[in-house]
This record gives structure tokens, C-alpha cells and sequence, in this order.
């Protein structure tokens, strides 16, 4: 029974697998399935307002941001960057400790000086070197109201530091008033179109030109433009009487001697008393001149110093070595000792010349018309007429001189029967202190 069953089944799975095919039959598709598809619904193109609805939202989509896909290459880019920004934090923290190796934070009062100071010419003002250049723009502006003539022609010389620019500026604006003064009654001449590309490019990129113009009389107007339809800014000086135009002449040489503004170097004169620390100097950082990656290099030089001293150097090596050590330093200290034992002190800049130290001790004696001379560390002995800056003469960033008076000259003061002459002013001498 079981048999007549399973029978029956194959003979059942026999049918169902359609009709029997010859080996060495091409195959042919079966016809059903083509009947089947050509009686398949026929597709229709879509509607005209299918059309419109399906092109307003593709519109839509591409307005709309698309997601950035993170590539590798971006992820590379990223990992890269990260890197780079760690590498660069690691750098600046080594330079930093380099910094601090070479300059050492210092107790202030521990320092020879609490640092560098300088004056505003101006106002008389005692500044840092931060505040130098903020306090004179604002000691100028304030200079308008008391003569805008002077002030512009400040401006024009202290607040552009591109002095080929300051002097193209400053030619550009003698010309309009060479131009003005030989044809007074020329319209022409006292307009200035601001649009033009002379005067834009030559002077109004210059800072103070356009208060100049004003300060000698020119006024902003607006005039119409022959084939424009909006007007533009003219700078109209009204007709001028020959002795405004002397006037303006003497204000354009005016601005011609111009000179910067600068801050003077505040020399802190300062007296003390006989001293065994005369000779030791604790320097504030700004008398440093140097940025942090020259610090790494020096503190590498140091490094080799010893191998280098073993080395044979010709005599253009060690000088060139010691102009590099010389340009270290903006500024150096100098301590001056007189014959009383006391020590007189000042800052000056490393490039100031030697008769500039003259200067400042002589403005610092009583008698200082009296010749004297001063004598270098080394038994060097500096001339006043000699045009040297210090820090050639290895007087820097600090360095104690010694001051004596010419010996004939004392001596003749002797024999008529003198005595030597008080040393320092009295006004430096009530502020004398104790080397610390």
C-alpha cells in the first residue's frame, strides 16, 4: 500500500515539471509565460501635471544641504590635522620652557631696573613700551583743537609706517598746491574727485592725508557726474585770496619737514652709593631682542660653546660672532662710578652712539664743561668725539665705566689754588639709594 502511494506521488511531481525535453534541444522560452506578458496592462507615460509635481519636488531636494559623506580621504585629512594642531601645542610649549630657561622669571625686586620706560614728547607722559603707541595717537587727536594743521601732518607721519607710501602721499598733495597757487582762479585745480584712482590708490590709503586737505580748507561736496546718474564726493577748496595762498604754502612745507612722533627713551637716571654688587645686573626681559626660536638656538649654542672654544676661528668668525651676541640686546644699562665711589646709572639703547653717554653724564654734573673721560670695562678708553654705537664698543646689555677728570686740567685747577668741583646735581643726589 505504502508502495501504490509513493507511486502515485512521483507520478504527480512527473507531470507538474511540464514537458520533456531533448538533450540536443535549443531552449526556447516557454510560450505561457510569453502569452502572459503580452497580455500584461501596456504602461502609460505620466500626465502633464505628473510631470510638474515630479520636476517642483526634484527642485526641492537638490535645494536642500546634502549631507557631507566622510570619505577616507577626509578622515586622512582630519587625522592629520589633529596631528598637526597637537605637534604645533607641543612646539609652543617647548619653546616656552626654552624661553623661561634663557629668561628666567625674576622677582621684580631683585631686578636692576623694573624695566623700560619712554616719554611722550607730547604730553611728557611716562609709558611702557605697550602704552607708547596708543597714548601718542590719542595726544594727537587731542592736538586738533589747539592747531589741526599740526595734528594732520602728525598723523600723516607717525601713523604709516611705509614711508615710500608717506612720501608718494605727501608729493601728490605739494603738487595740488603748486597747481592751486600758480592758477588760483581755476576751478579745476580745487577739486579733488575722491573716486578718482590717483588719489585713491597714492592718498587717501594714506592715514591724516584727507585732515590735511580739510585743515588747509577743503570741504566735502557732492556734485553730478557726466554720464552717471548718482552724484559723487568732491573735495572743493573755495577760491582763495594771495595771502591764503601764502598760507597754504607754508603748510604744505610744513607737512614736507615732517617728522614720526616716537616716544623718547626714558633713561631712569638713578644714583647709589659705593657698591661691591656695582658690577652685577639683573636685566628685565624687555632688554631682550629676541624671539623665542632664536632663544632655542642660543641656548644650543651654549650648549656648544666649549667645542667651539676648541676650534680654531679666524679673526671675520669671532667678529661675526660677536656682532650676533650684540644684536641679542635692544637696550643695555650702564653704570658710570666717579671718583666719590658713588654710581650713577642709565638706560640707553644699544645702538646709541657713544657721545650720547657723554651727554648723559654731563647733564648729570654740576660743572660738566669741564673734560673728563671714561674708561670701558678692559682699560678701554671711550673718545666723546668717537661715533660709535655701544653696543660695538661691547657695552652690552650692561656694563660699569669708570669716570675721571682730565688730568691736566686738574691739575691747573690745583695749582690756582681750586678746589675740585662738586660732582653730581643736587636734585640726583636727594634720591640716592643702596645697591640691592
Amino acid at each position: 500500500m505504502k508502495k501504490f502511494f509513493d507511486d502515485i506521488k512521483k507520478d504527480m511531481k512527473f507531470k507538474s515539471a511540464g514537458p520533456g525535453k531533448k538533450l540536443t534541444e535549443e531552449t526556447r522560452p516557454d510560450p505561457r509565460v510569453l502569452q502572459s506578458s503580452v497580455s500584461a496592462k501596456p504602461r502609460y507615460a505620466p500626465t502633464e501635471g505628473a510631470q510638474r509635481a515630479g520636476a517642483a519636488a526634484l527642485a526641492r531636494i537638490e535645494q536642500k544641504p546634502r549631507p557631507k559623506v566622510h570619505t577616507s580621504q577626509d578622515a586622512i585629512r582630519n587625522q592629520v590635522k589633529r596631528e598637526l594642531e597637537a605637534e604645533a601645542a607641543a612646539l609652543a610649549g617647548k619653546e616656552k620652557a626654552a624661553t623661561a630657561e634663557v629668561l628666567p622669571v625674576k622677582d621684580p625686586a631683585c631686578l636692576s631696573v623694573s624695566g623700560v620706560y619712554f616719554t611722550c614728547p607730547l604730553t611728557g607722559a611716562t609709558l611702557t613700551k605697550s602704552e607708547r603707541e596708543v597714548h601718542i595717537k590719542e595726544a594727537i587727536f587731542m592736538r586738533f583743537e589747539e592747531d589741526a594743521v599740526e595734528a594732520s601732518v602728525m598723523m600723516v607721519h607717525t601713523f604709516n609706517k611705509d614711508r615710500e607710501k608717506v612720501k608718494a602721499a605727501v608729493d601728490i598733495i605739494s603738487k595740488y598746491v603748486e597747481n592751486i597757487c600758480k592758477n588760483p582762479t581755476e576751478e579745476k585745480y580745487r577739486k579733488i574727485k575722491l573716486s578718482n584712482k590717483v588719489f585713491q590708490e597714492k592718498v587717501r590709503s594714506v592715514e591724516g592725508t584727507r585732515e590735511f586737505l580739510e585743515a588747509l580748507g577743503f570741504q566735502s561736496n557732492m556734485f553730478p557726474v557726466e554720464g552717471q546718474e548718482e552724484e559723487e564726493e568732491f573735495l572743493v577748496l573755495p577760491e582763495q585770496n594771495a595771502d591764503a595762498l601764502e598760507l597754504m604754502k607754508e603748510r604744505r612745507d610744513r607737512l614736507q619737514r615732517g617728522e614720526p612722533v616716537r616716544a623718547q627713551l626714558d633713561r631712569q637716571p638713578q644714583v647709589f652709593r659705593p657698591s661691591p654688587d656695582a658690577t652685577r645686573f639683573e636685566l628685565p626681559p624687555e632688554f631682550y631682542n629676541l624671539t623665542a626660536e632664536e632663544l632655542k638656538r642660543e641656548q644650543q649654542q651654549k650648549s656648544e660653546l666649549v667645542e667651539k672654544s676648541a676650534m680654531l676661528r679666524t679673526k671675520a668668525m669671532r667678529e661675526k660672532e660677536e656682532q650676533r651676541e650684540r644684536r641679542k640686546y635692544n637696550y643695555t644699562l650702564l653704570r658710570i662710578r666717579l671718583p666719590d665711589g658713588n654710581l650713577l646709572q642709565g638706560t640707553f639703547y644699544a645702538w646709541d652712539r657713544v657721545p650720547v653717554l657723554f651727554g648723559f653724564v654731563r647733564d648729570s654734573l654740576v660743572d660738566g664743561w669741564q673734560p673728563f673721560e671714561l674708561i670701558a670695562p678692559g682699560g678701554q678708553k671711550l673718545q666723546e668725539a668717537e661715533d660709535v654705537a655701544l653696543a660695538e664698543c661691547n657695552l652690552v646689555p650692561a656694563a660699569l665705566l669708570t669716570f675721571s677728570w682730565d688730568a691736566a686740567v686738574q691739575a691747573d685747577i690745583a695749582a690756582a689754588g681750586g678746589k675740585s668741583p662738586a660732582l653730581l646735581k643736587p636734585e640726583l643726589l636727594e634720591t640716592i639709594r643702596t645697591l640691592s
